[in-house]
């Protein structure tokens, strides 16, 4: 069955795989991008580019998720060429390094309001209209570094990720009994073919930087070393979007709540089952057991 999809921050990386992955699978996928007229220019010719050879209803659309007025215009663009949306998939997101310390306040809020608010900008944009055709699916892209193994210097983005975790859960139950469904891609580390580190952020705060440098020298690459050595020779970031296809091609009512692609096998995968049995168990005890699967 061909869906209508948006994917945010589709630009690049395995972000702009997946789209490709979607469109190959059959279904409409609206690549999401900010500056589609200007910086992002050429990724948006190289989207029709490869919908003309390939055969695929590869789409583009303007969409700043820090901004709400683009997010409904981006929504409204999608219902007005498509008739209708399926499947929004919350992609965006930002990574920052660097010691925890040496960022300002204002430079985590810019990081949670891409990794975190920017979701709650697209949902308020789309939800309206998926409540209203009783069915949909909300594909959140999470982190293992939620509940998994979780090195130094990337405190921001972790926990921006931890909260758009959270977000994610409380979403699934208030989503169920308009007949909307919940998945939540979860993707370990991958040292090749995404962009996070090359377009990643650093902290303003640079007087910090001395104190830690002599304490934690060479702390990223030994940790990227070790993410290598972990990672079996297969891996790749197209597994992510494989996982993704697959769960939107799943039939409605029948996908999983959580999907883990980790080839470093850090251990999220486990705490998650935990929590997700708690969950499952305690909206049980309370009565609430139907708020578990989609429904009208």
């Amino acid at each position: 069955m061909s869906l209508t999809v948006l994917i945010t921050g589709a630009g690049s990386g395995f972000d702009a795989l997946t789209a490709r992955a979607l469109a190959d699978a059959g279904h409409t996928v609206y690549a999401a991008m900010r500056d589609t007229t200007t910086r992002n220019a050429d990724r948006v010719t190289a989207a029709k580019a490869y919908a003309a050879e390939h055969g695929a209803d590869l789409r583009t659309v303007e969409l700043d998720v820090l901004s709400q007025e683009s997010a409904d215009a981006a929504i409204e663009t999608v219902l007005s060429e498509a008739g209708r949306l399926d499947v929004l998939i919350h992609n965006a997101g930002h990574m920052v390094t660097g010691p925890t310390e040496a960022f300002t306040p204002d430079e985590l809020v810019a990081v949670y309001d891409t990794n975190v608010l920017g979701t709650q900008r697209v949902n308020r944009a789309a939800l309206p209209h998926l409540r209203k055709q009783r069915r949909g699916l909300v594909l959140w892209v999470g982190s293992t570094s939620t509940r998994g193994g979780t090195p130094p210097y990337l405190a921001p983005y972790f926990a921006g990720k931890a909260a758009m975790d959270s977000l994610a859960v409380s979403y699934a139950a208030e989503l169920a009994r308009f007949n909307i469904e919940t998945t939540i891609v979860v993707p370990g580390s991958f040292t090749s073919g995404t962009n996070h580190f090359a377009t990643g952020g650093h902290p303003g705060d640079q007087t910090v930087i001395p104190d830690y440098a002599a304490r934690y020298a060479g702390l990223m690459e030994q940790v990227s070393q070790r993410l290598v050595a972990l990672a079996p020779a297969d891996a790749d970031v197209s597994q992510v979007a494989d996982a993704i296809v697959e769960v939107v091609g799943t039939e409605h009512g029948k996908r999983p709540f959580r999907v883990h692609i980790d080839p470093a096998d850090d251990g999220s995968e486990t705490v998650s089952a935990v929590a997700d049995h708690i969950r499952a168990e305690f909206l049980s005890r309370i009565g609430l057991e139907d708020l578990l699967h989609p429904h009208d």
